[in-house]
């Protein structure tokens, strides 16, 4: 666990707070958490890629028509605005190139180069293998179990829709 957490863990317990179990669950998942986001950025910096990046690759190498700036943010789930810095580097690095979309030629339409649909392809791999990885200690039941708990406790979260208690 965290630093940070060890230490939030340790007041709460001295204060003698309610549901210091369920304290300390969430900060051993908050950990987690952050810690495989710095293995991310780890497994994808060699790759010149952020997660952001790697992305819209993704996207990008599953749509070999192109996409359109604004449905690659939609499916990313970021603004306009960040897509399109993002979309500069990816260009920069000659990953992506920008075209006139064929039926209206004022709007772009977003297609990987042969560089980024090779350096895709690596990265997938990778990343798959990675995260594989990740979960290989637990057997099928484990992790349909650890996918049932997590989705139970997303319920509870307000920006899910149910109210907490």
């Amino acid at each position: 666990m965290e630093q940070k957490y060890r230490a939030l863990l340790s007041v709460a317990q001295q204060q003698q707070l309610p549901h210091v179990d369920n304290i300390r669950l969430c900060f051993q998942m908050l950990s987690l958490t952050a810690a495989i986001d710095r293995d991310c950025a780890v497994q994808l910096a060699p790759h010149g890629l952020s997660e952001g990046r790697f992305i819209l690759l993704f996207l990008l190498d599953n749509a070999p028509d192109g996409l359109a700036p604004a449905a690659l943010a939609e499916q990313a789930g970021v603004t306009r605005a960040t897509v399109t810095g993002l979309l500069d580097g990816l260009e920069r690095d000659a990953l992506i190139a920008r075209h006139a979309d064929p039926v209206d030629r004022r709007a772009l339409c977003i297609r990987l180069t042969d560089t980024g649909k090779a350096l895709a392809a690596q990265v997938f791999e990778q990343h798959s293998r990675w995260i594989a990885s990740l979960y290989a200690s637990l057997t099928a039941t484990e992790r349909e179990q650890l996918s049932t708990l997590l989705s139970k406790v997303a319920q509870h979260l307000p920006t899910q829709g149910t109210p907490t208690p």
